[in-house]
């Protein structure tokens, strides 16, 4: 279906959505919202969509957090009803979603922008970004999971810093801290992110959703909990078509065809 706010695309194995208001720097409005959360969860019932792709429209942001015209009216009510909901929903299918998502960030990601990107399994970043959890200046705070997210990626210490200043860091900054995985050029960003999208969607579906699931439900477990937790995971995958073939084939000397079973 046709999208107003963003561009939903595929190619191959491949979802893209583009965040699609360059004039506003791509700040989400709530259409926007409805849209991506729409376009997601369709990627990730696509079982030919292997990877989720998300970037901003233009040359200056990612997403540039919220409209501030409708922040403006946004009140209690407001805030505890469905639409504070849908951005939730949205950054929890990116993070918990069977599939990789990648933020490609080529520029601004900054309130509402850096939490989708930090809900993303892998955020690569060119090189003119900005990055940061501005809200402390409009007298709220991050609403999204900025003060969840962003301390399991960059430590406790660090992201108080961010949070209460509101002060913005640039990509080099946050490769340093562990906020994104990788600065390339902004000539090279899509380039680099389907090349790593392509990459990931050769793997094996199932072990790529089980092992996401690993990491994200051991993180809220103890050591051993986690470790428990991992190793039947591993053991449904040893009885896997996947692991049969991925095994043959290593044997074989040939490239795997895994079909996520």
């Amino acid at each position: 279906m046709p999208y107003q706010e963003i561009i939903y695309e595929k190619e191959n194995t491949l979802a893209i959505i583009t965040f699609n208001r360059p004039d506003v720097r791509n700040a989400l409005n709530y259409l926007a919202i409805d849209e991506a959360l729409e376009a997601a969860s369709d990627a990730d019932a696509d079982g030919r969509v292997r990877v989720l792709i998300l970037t901003g429209a233009g040359d200056k942001a990612f997403v540039a957090g919220a409209d501030i015209e409708e922040l403006r009216e946004r009140n209690t009510l407001t805030e505890l009803g469905r639409r504070s909901a849908q951005r939730r929903v949205l950054a929890n299918l990116l993070e918990m979603m069977s599939k990789p998502t990648i933020a490609a960030i080529n520029g601004f990601a900054v309130g509402t922008g850096l939490e989708l990107a930090m809900a993303c399994t892998i955020r690569i970043t060119s090189e003119n970004a900005k990055f940061g959890q501005p809200e402390i200046n409009l007298g709220i705070m991050p609403g999204n999971g900025g003060t969840q997210r962003l301390p399991r990626l960059v430590g406790e210490g660090r992201a108080m810093e961010m949070i209460l200043t509101g002060e913005l860091i640039d990509a080099q900054e946050a490769y340093r801290i562990g906020l994104v995985n990788r600065v390339v050029p902004q000539a090279e960003l899509m380039h680099y992110v389907k090349d790593l999208a392509t990459k990931l969607a050769s793997k094996p579906p199932l072990a790529i959703k089980l092992a996401k699931d690993a990491l994200h439900t051991g993180l809220s477990m103890s050591l051993n909990d986690g470790i428990e937790y991992e190793n039947k995971l591993f053991a449904i995958l040893c009885g896997s078509q996947d692991k049969q073939e991925g095994v043959n084939a290593f044997l074989d000397k040939r490239h795997p065809d895994f079909q996520g079973r």
